[in-house]
């Protein structure tokens, strides 16, 4: 007390107090009943209330300053709520800036005052002005766009393959440029305008009608561009309108237009000028002017030396003949760098694993591919060549090659020269010239692993060919232990061992050959044959559709399986796959034959037909399907068709006599007797000593009542009683040599085509004859007597072969028509 009496207040007076207002109450800011507060709960429980907005108002003007105190900067960390920091309050009273409580920092003193440090009382904030789309601005720079991504949607097109739906974006992109042009003159000046997406939209347009080889359209679009003195860089394009031309064949237009676009290329584009040339070149050797061409590729390969040109220089002076400049062309050629490193950077030269991560990352990585491509595009380029002038360049191809072998081993491609060397021996086998082949082949024992074997491989196939199978085998072997991995040389050895006949030895060479490439197609075909020769028939099978899968439309590998399934019994698949392989080989008449034969054993008679009558319409000399469409026709009753047959078969084998008693049987069916009768006469002329001809002219005589009878009579039977003697010194003989003496005679007496010792044939057909009843036909005994066929078939024993239906019917109406009766015969 004693301390305050020397204080004194300053008086009121009617200056604004600076501190007034702070004692005061605002309800605002009275925590202690936030408990009671609706809208702050809510805002609690929610996490998205808003607190009223505040009303109260401070009546003095203090608050429309600035509070520069420790109390401002700290209220302006409140939270979201608007409520200050609770670091701001103790024990209920605001911090006063200083420790003087009598400075009147009260809770109290902000009652009125508008605290909104976030700005709430001012309302939310006005929203973006938006954009005006209706402005003509805005609608330029959405067109702009758009044509923008009209002209990439057409480029991706193009690139993958899909040229219509490319050519279809890049005129709508035209389209619509044009519109966006029309409207830019509008609002801008013309300086304004676009000129790069004009350029770009027309260059494409040009490029997608060329792709869809409408080359009218094309050059009229380059001509737009061209002719605009406004693009830039423009007259480079006439190398593509020149290219126009030189798929259009219009030689000397492209040529106009890459030397227009060669004088508008500036020297320093060095590439793009010997591009240029290089088409000149291409398009001089199309004309057939090849001392132009000449020029252009001599100042090429002085220049920027490049392979394509070189190769090309060859040509053009091979096309004139002249030797020695074709020599300096190639050695030119030769001499070409091809800018590719070596191929040691990819072998690690430590146990570093990183840097053998690295080899292993770059070892087949885009540049290593093209650095492979390239090589491989030299050494064809250089293969061809030699190829080409080796047999011009001396006096002989021999000499030829060997200069151009010694060329390359002097040079970086010294790997090629071996396979110049083989590519020579090849041309010998093509010149027919297998001795000069196999020695030049054989020279090669002694060299590296894989050329040894590549001849190695070329001899053993030449010595197979040949049927030489020991050779074979050997080289065979050579190629196998030189390169155990070799395909090819796996294969003929197999083929060697096939050739021997053990199958099971020839499979495990293909297995292997398989192992080593799955894709040699050649080793999984033998190793389907092979099965089919074990009689695996399941795993053949698989081989054969596997190779179907590599070889889709191998007229070999189809024959195969249909034929797999016919061994199989199961003649629909057979079918199936037979309709394939003609769909392939529509002309194959051994195919349409087996066709026939497979439906015929089907019974369907009519597919049988249409299939035989094919085969033989392609090739009608398949005595097979004379025979079997002749015994169709008989089948069926039609015998004046089937004479047409018979008679070809006369034709094809005219010693046989069965054909012609085949037609002369047919005139007799068909009741033409008298040309049955001269038909008989005609056959007894050429075979005097055949029964079955005799006994029918006997009959035939006898019905019409002619003279002749009784001589053809007599003679009938001076040959039956010939044929008994035969007989009996057949059976006569004691000996194996009587016996086969016997036969000789016995061949040598016996007619033209006939062979008295029973072949297997023979003996079918003798006791088809037995089995036999009588018929009612004219000239047919009721009598069901067993005679003796003196016909048998000349060719001799052959195959057993199943007979169709119809084959059978025809030689049983073949033999009942001769089956005579004794008690007809005259005396």
């Amino acid at each position: 007390v004693q301390m305050m009496q020397n204080v004194h207040l300053a008086p009121e007076t009617d200056e604004d107090d600076l501190y007034s207002g702070y004692n005061d109450y605002n309800p605002t800011y009275d925590t202690e009943e936030l408990e009671n507060d609706t809208a702050f709960q809510q805002a609690v429980r929610t996490s998205h209330g808003r607190r009223p907005p505040i009303t109260a108002k401070i009546p003095s003007t203090a608050v429309t300053r600035p509070i520069a105190t420790g109390y401002g900067s700290k209220t302006s960390l409140a939270s979201s709520m608007g409520r200050p920091m609770t670091g701001a309050i103790q024990d209920g009273v605001t911090r006063p800036m200083t420790a003087v409580r009598a400075a009147g920092f009260t809770k109290a003193a902000l009652r009125g005052s508008a605290f909104d440090p976030l700005g709430q009382s001012r309302g939310p904030a006005p929203p973006l002005e938006t954009k005006n789309e209706d402005s003509p601005e805005e609608k330029i720079r959405q067109l702009e766009k758009k044509v923008n991504e009209l002209v990439e949607e057409s480029c991706i097109a193009n690139s993958c393959g899909d040229l219509k739906l490319a050519l279809e974006k890049a005129k709508d992109a035209g389209r619509k440029e044009r519109v966006l042009v029309r409207q830019r003159e509008q609002v801008t000046t013309p300086e304004n305008i676009n000129l790069d997406l004009t350029y770009s939209v027309l260059f494409n347009l040009a490029s997608q009608y060329s792709a869809n080889e409408m080359y009218a359209e094309a050059l009229n679009t380059y001509q737009v561009i061209v002719k605009n003195k406004m693009f830039s860089n423009a007259g480079r394009l006439k190398v593509n309108m020149g290219n126009i031309y030189l798929k259009q064949r219009n030689y000397s237009k492209a040529i106009k237009f890459y030397r227009m676009a060669l004088d508008q290329i500036p020297s320093v584009h060095k590439e793009m000028r010997i591009k240029i040339m290089q088409n000149i070149g291409v398009t001089f050797i199309r004309t057939g002017q090849y001392s132009d061409a000449i020029n252009s590729f001599e100042h090429i390969m002085s220049m920027a030396p490049n392979l394509k040109a070189g190769f090309n220089l060859i040509l053009s002076y091979f096309a004139i003949g002249d030797r020695e400049k074709m020599k300096k062309s190639f050695q030119k050629l030769i001499a070409v760098p091809l800018e590719i490193d070596e191929d040691d950077k990819y072998i690690s030269p430590s146990d570093d694993p990183h840097t053998n991560l690295v080899i292993e990352a770059i070892k087949n990585d885009h540049l290593r591919q093209m650095e492979r491509d390239r090589k491989a595009m030299a050494e064809k380029y250089i293969m061809t060549a030699a190829k080409l002038i080796a047999p011009v360049i001396e006096t002989s191809f021999a000499v030829g090659y060997d200069w151009c072998v010694e060329v390359v081993k002097a040079s970086q491609y010294v790997e090629l020269a071996n396979d110049l060397e083989i590519n020579k021996a090849i041309t010998y086998l093509r010149q027919k010239d297998f001795n000069q082949a196999v020695e030049t082949l054989k020279m090669f024992e002694k060299k590296d692993s894989r050329v040894k074997s590549a001849a190695a491989t070329n001899l053993s196939f030449l010595y197979y060919l040949e049927n030489e199978f020991a050779q074979a085998s050997s080289y065979a072997d050579l190629a196998v232990n030189s390169d155990r991995y070799n395909p090819s040389a796996l294969t003929n050895k197999g083929n060697t061992v096939f050739a021997n006949a053990d199958y099971e030895k020839a499979a495990e060479f293909y297995k292997e050959a398989l192992r080593n490439d799955s894709s040699c197609t050649e080793a999984l075909y033998n190793i389907g044959l092979t099965y089919k020769k074990l009689n695996r028939l399941d795993e053949a099978l698989d081989c054969f559709l596997k190779l179907h899968a590599i070889l889709r439309n191998s007229a070999q590998v189809l024959y195969q399986i249909a034929n797999v399934y016919e061994l199989m019994e199961d003649p629909n698949q057979a079918i199936e796959w037979l309709m394939q392989l003609i769909s392939v080989v529509p002309t194959d008449s051994r195919v349409l034959s087996k066709l026939g034969e497979l439906y015929d054993s089907e019974g369907d008679k009519s597919q049988a037909f249409q299939y035989y009558y094919e085969s033989y319409r392609y090739f009608p000399s398949n005595i097979e399907v004379i025979e079997w469409l002749g015994a169709y026709y008989i089948d069926t009753q039609f015998c004046e068709k089937a004479i047409q047959y018979f008679e070809r078969a006369s034709l094809i084998q005219p010693t046989q006599v069965k054909w012609q008693l085949m037609v002369a049987s047919c005139f007799r069916r068909s009741g033409n007797y008298q040309k049955a009768l001269d038909t008989y006469k005609d056959i007894h002329r050429k075979f005097p000593e055949n029964v079955e001809c005799l006994r029918f002219l006997v009959r035939l005589c006898t019905d019409i009542g002619l003279k002749e009878v009784q001589e053809y009579a007599t003679k009938l039977k001076r040959l039956e009683k010939m044929k008994e003697i035969r007989e009996q010194r057949i059976k006569s003989g004691r000996d194996g040599s009587g016996a086969s003496r016997g036969k000789r005679e016995g061949s040598a007496n016996s007619d033209s085509g006939q062979n008295c010792s029973a072949s297997s044939k023979g003996e079918r057909l003798s006791a088809k004859l037995r089995a036999l009843p009588g018929t009612n036909e004219p000239y047919e005994s009721s009598s069901n007597k067993e005679i003796d066929a003196s016909y048998v078939d000349p060719l001799g024993p052959q195959i057993e072969r199943p007979k169709t239906a119809a084959k059978k019917r025809m030689d049983e109406d073949d033999f009942a028509d001769e089956e005579l009766g004794d008690d007809l015969l005259p005396e």
